[in-house]
């Protein structure tokens, strides 16, 4: 079969590098895709949210599936695009209609989710501008820190956590009055601080069955120590270690379960990724956020432990036979550390040339390629997080050796990773 991935970042790349691994793929598609896709797949140089562009490919290739890396596109319909067309209406789509991405694209439906179907998760409450002081009064009622979380998609840095009441005060006037955050932050979600460590878990469901994917830890601030500003991630690792039987236990009684159940309540049609932020406090899970797509980096280290066929999984999916699949994961641990280009999360310099990746050839480590492109026949930074070193190991600590080990053969102008992913473990 033909198979479309929409995206262009590691997320992408490690789909892309999974499924050409299946005996059921003729020809890979990526669209738009990075130069880590390029050696493993077709680019083809159209967004993933220009529906009418995708059309014509998925007709023009005969491709038979489609896979939805990023948030974007699921939150902007394209689902729902491909049913309406009666030419695309028998391509499955991997990944929820716009009725379910909704569950990432607004904070405050998510909030009502778990509130309808017992999930535990923070108080909270929700403001616009036009609520703005009556905000200012309901964080009066909180403890510090204070979380404030744009409503809707800001690329992961809608969420501010804040010691200071009066600071808190101004930068919730400051999302809702002056549009701190665009559109995203018409509404605020105000809630209360939930102190313990933070875990993800990956579901996969066609809707009605699910699988549980391997556990993953991620890391988020640039600095070490998890000091500085917010990333889309430095680094991850997988499985959690503190997630052990019992936790994972509470977790699907409490959270996965009563989640996908609440879909089907709901009449939310849902076929895809369930990616729950958690976070366990004392020994009880809560959830953070939903994702409605597979996290990045987390994607790098839970896909390399999945040993079954991804397109097996993935057509389950789209036949609601997901039950009837088997599914087998690696007992080694895998961790993943992310290059990225100086300067960021804020302004840096793109167009960098990348060298020492035909010097990484040891089989248990793998490149994944996020902010790369290629320009003049080299591999050039196109992106502020730029290519990630996932290995396996015994445990991982073990794994994560392996990894700095082998990014330190990667070069170019101004890199930066951080040197101690997992030090909280």
């Amino acid at each position: 079969m033909n198979i479309l991935i929409l995206g262009s970042g590691g997320r992408e790349h490690t789909f892309a590098w999974k499924i050409a691994q299946s005996t059921k793929v003729n020809k890979l598609f990526v669209a738009p895709g990075n130069a880590g896709t390029n050696a493993i797949a077709t680019n083809v140089a159209i967004s993933a949210t220009d529906f009418e562009a995708v059309k014509k490919l998925v007709l023009d290739e005969g491709i038979s599936m489609v896979i939805v890396g990023p948030e974007d596109p699921l939150v902007k319909g394209v689902h729902d695009f491909f049913l309406q067309d009666e030419e695309l209406k028998e391509v499955p789509v991997i990944g929820p209609e716009k009725l379910g991405a909704t569950l990432e694209g607004s904070k405050e439906f998510a909030k009502e989710f778990m509130d309808r179907h017992n999930i535990p998760t923070a108080a909270y409450k929700s403001f616009t501008k036009d609520t703005v002081e009556e905000g200012c009064e309901f964080l009066e009622t909180l403890l510090p820190p204070y979380v404030l979380k744009a409503d809707g998609l800001a690329a992961g840095k809608g969420v501010l956590i804040i010691e200071n009441i009066d600071e808190a005060k101004e930068e919730l006037r400051n999302m809702l009055v002056d549009a701190k955050f665009g559109d995203a932050s018409t509404k605020v979600v105000i809630e209360e601080f939930l102190s313990g460590i933070e875990l993800s878990v990956f579901v996969l469901t066609d809707g009605k069955n699910y699988k549980i994917l391997p556990t993953a830890k991620d890391y988020k601030r640039i600095g070490e120590g998890d000091a500085g500003l917010n990333t889309g991630g430095m680094g991850a690792v997988s499985p959690v270690p503190f997630a052990d039987d019992e936790f994972m236990k509470k977790i699907e009684d409490r959270i996965v379960k009563p989640t996908v159940d609440g879909l089907q309540k709901d009449n939310i049609p849902y076929k895809g990724f369930v990616f729950i932020g958690l976070i366990k406090v004392a020994n009880d899970p809560y959830v953070i956020e939903y994702n409605v797509r597979m996290g990045d980096p987390e994607t790098e280290v839970v896909f390399p432990r999945i040993k079954s066929d991804l397109v097996t999984l993935l057509e389950a999916v789209a036949t609601q036979t997901l039950d009837e699949v088997a599914f087998e994961i690696d007992e080694r641990a895998a961790t993943t550390v992310m290059a990225v280009s100086g300067g960021y999360p804020e302004a840096y310099e793109k167009g960098k040339v990348i060298t020492g990746e035909e010097l990484i050839t040891a089989e248990d480590v793998v490149v994944f390629h996020a902010g790369t492109t290629i320009k003049d026949g080299a591999t050039v930074t196109s992106g502020g997080r730029v290519i990630a070193v996932t290995s396996y190991g015994k445990d991982f600590k073990e794994a994560l050796k392996k990894s700095y080990q082998n990014i330190d053969k990667l070069n170019f102008d101004k890199m930066y990773y951080r040197k101690d992913i997992g030090f909280d473990l």
